[in-house]
């Protein structure tokens, strides 16, 4: 940037020729700082929001008269909590594309002002029941669209904005904050929610008002983006709605389906499922043939990308897993047992969960520095060691376990989670060409959305089926002991155990809301009236059921997390280093200490680089042929001059 033109604000970019700064990375440290504060409120909101209306349902569904456990208002539940991840989810890859063709900074702030307006409209629901509850879930999804275009371009800013030693923190701060958003929001949603259950939205509206106007004038573009690029619109389609159809089909699979617990045998869902996935491979052929593809495939050829995205995935599918079942065993079990009113169960659950907010808010900055020196591979493989070991942990505990042994563990469980996440990150965003950052952030964003909404799926299922094979049983049989008559007891008995989890979720006491409904608790003398609608009751009946299915769903998590380092030590073994202003960097041809090459797998077909230092002049000529005979006819990708290109962080 010459000093006559000064910093181009509000998407602005600069003009052919145009410097951006020295080694391509967005010129003075001030900028930077401004760009990662910027980001990481932005992260830290759209964090806080995923997880903020979990514990705030209680108080939602009583402000919008909605009887929670009804069980045709199991999907208004599940579509508020997971359509918000489920849009994200579909939208990410789409939205990191078009930052990359129309300029990252102009979508981002685009999705300050969607995040924001949704946020408002949001908390004047106008309606009541059900009519209530899809205001709040349509306004949510529009909420998601704006936090999807923060999501998908939030770490490509960053990443063009810091160099690459200097990177991983800068990652590390940004991921720490929407991780810790995503725990801040359990507590913050108790608290709120106890004003008025309006106040989980408010709370968005200053932040985005604020940050909207920071970043409309303080941010810029420093990165290079494609110019005169076409969205390709089939891939798209075929990516958003066969995604979107996969992850519907999951919301439905874990609702009752006529005579079955479960929704898996329903015709829908499997015909969901099956379409789903033919749309993403027919999306995976439409972008081979692209001429200006929605995402390079060619990129799920480099070593660092591919083992990052699915190390990835696998953790999002165990956190996501890790805190819903924590909330159940916390608001269902182990607080009415000690005492607490079940109204008050889900503001104690968000305090009594920090730990694990307190474990990633200090492991990650720290791991995010150190992999800017030491390298990805080694930190993210020991913090799934430690994550894996706190879900084993996790599974000796007894359902009513000593507090101390349950926060150790969690603070263990967040700290190993915060080692994985930068390095990870800054893995995968320093493994791919500049003009496709956008695209490969909403990749990385896409796994992580997704894998929280499969998490639920999962989880719910495994609980569910744990549930199904003794919970009637011992209904039946601890509601006759109190006096409730055969044929009410077994009519409750034979109810879909998922009103009994969710009712748990939503802080709410079951037997006493099932036996006020059918008439049968006034029938009852007043110490078993009392027995029932105890805090002790439900907790007591429930709790070795459950825990049979908290061992199972504990251990699943911990493989996904054994899987999640086994991927992570196949990134590449050689740290990222700084490479010199105006230089664009080829894979290393040495051998790292692992055996892999500094790309972590070389650079993609189709993604074109330069020759590096002392080799280039006796292999450019064979490099050149070589490229021509194997690359296919993709639209070329430019690095930016001085900026690591798909191989630089192996590490």
């Amino acid at each position: 940037m010459t000093p006559a033109s000064g910093p181009r604000r509000g998407g602005g970019r600069p003009s052919v020729g145009q410097a951006v700064g020295p080694a391509g990375h967005g010129g003075d440290d001030r900028y930077r700082w401004v760009a990662l504060a910027n980001t990481t409120a932005a992260m830290f909101m759209a964090g806080l929001d995923g997880s903020i209306v979990i514990i705030a349902m209680p108080s939602i569904f009583r402000g919008i008269n909605l009887d929670p456990l009804a069980l045709g208002n199991v999907g208004y539940l599940l579509w508020m909590i997971m359509g918000y991840s489920l849009v994200q989810a579909v939208l990410v890859v789409t939205l990191g594309r078009l930052g990359d063709m129309f300029g990252r900074i102009r979508i981002y702030n685009a999705g300050f002002v969607v995040f924001t307006i949704a946020s408002i409209l949001l908390s004047f629901d106008p309606f009541d029941g059900g009519h209530g509850a899809l205001w709040l879930i349509g306004w949510r999804m529009l909420q998601a669209v704006g936090g999807s275009m923060l999501m998908a371009n939030s770490a490509a800013i960053l990443t063009d904005a810091f160099p690459v030693d200097r990177r991983g923190f800068a990652l590390g701060i940004n991921q720490v904050a929407f991780l810790a958003g995503q725990f801040v929001g359990l507590v913050a949603g108790g608290v709120l929610a106890a004003l008025d259950w309006r106040a989980v939205f408010w709370v968005n509206v200053p932040v985005g008002v604020f940050g909207t106007l920071w970043a409309y004038r303080k941010l810029r573009e420093t990165g290079h983006r494609g110019e005169g690029g076409r969205l390709d619109w089939w891939g798209n389609i075929t990516f958003a709605v066969g995604l979107g159809m996969i992850l519907v089909a999951i919301t439905k699979g874990i609702q009752p389906y006529r005579d079955h617990t479960m929704g898996w045998l329903n015709p829908t869902v499997i015909a969901m499922i099956t379409s789903g996935v033919l749309l993403l491979v027919a999306f995976v052929v439409i972008e081979r043939r692209a001429a200006e593809p929605m995402f390079e495939l060619a990129l799920f050829r480099v070593r660092a990308f591919i083992a990052g995205s699915m190390a990835g995935l696998a953790v999002s599918v165990a956190r996501g897993g890790l805190q819903f079942m924590l909330i159940i065993w916390l608001q269902g079990i182990w607080l009415p047992l000690h005492g607490f009113d079940y109204h008050d169960t889900p503001f104690w659950a968000g305090i009594y969960l920090l730990p694990l907010t307190v474990g990633v808010i200090v492991a990650g900055p720290v791991s995010g520095f150190l992999s800017d020196r030491v390298g990805a591979r080694g930190l993210a493989s020991a913090g799934m060691l430690v994550f894996a070991s706190s879900f084993v942990g996790l599974t000796l505990l007894p359902v009513d376990f000593p507090y101390w042994a349950f926060a150790l563990l969690i603070a263990a469980n967040g700290v190993g989670g915060g080692m994985f996440s930068a390095p990870n990150s800054s893995s995968i965003m320093g493994s791919v060409p500049a003009s496709q950052r956008g695209a490969a952030s909403g990749m990385r964003s896409t796994f992580q959305n997704a894998g929280t909404t499969l998490s639920i799926g999962v989880f719910f299922s495994l609980m569910i089926v744990g549930l199904a094979s003794s919970l009637p049983e011992a209904l039946t049989s601890g509601l006759q002991q109190q006096g409730v008559p055969p044929d009410t007891a077994r009519g409750i008995a034979d109810l879909p155990p998922v009103s009994s989890l969710f009712a748990t979720v939503l802080g709410a006491n079951p037997i006493e809301h099932l036996l006020t409904s059918t008439g049968g608790l006034s029938t009852l003398s007043p110490e078993h009236q009392q027995t029932l609608t105890g805090r002790e009751f439900f907790p007591n009946l429930i709790s070795e059921p459950f825990h049979r299915g908290l061992v199972v769903v504990f251990v699943t998590a911990a493989v996904l997390a054994l899987l999640a380092a086994c991927a992570s030590l196949l990134r590449g073994g050689r740290p990222p280093q700084p490479v010199p202003a105006g230089q664009i960097p080829l894979p290393s041809t040495e051998p790292s200490p692992s055996g892999a090459s500094a790309a972590g797998g070389g650079l993609p077909v189709g993604v074109p680089s330069a020759p590096s230092t002392s080799s280039a002049s006796s292999k450019s000529q064979a490099s050149s042929k070589s490229s021509a005979r194997s690359a296919p006819p993709t639209r070329p990708a430019s690095p930016v001059p001085g900026e690591c290109g798909p191989g630089a962080d192996g590490g």
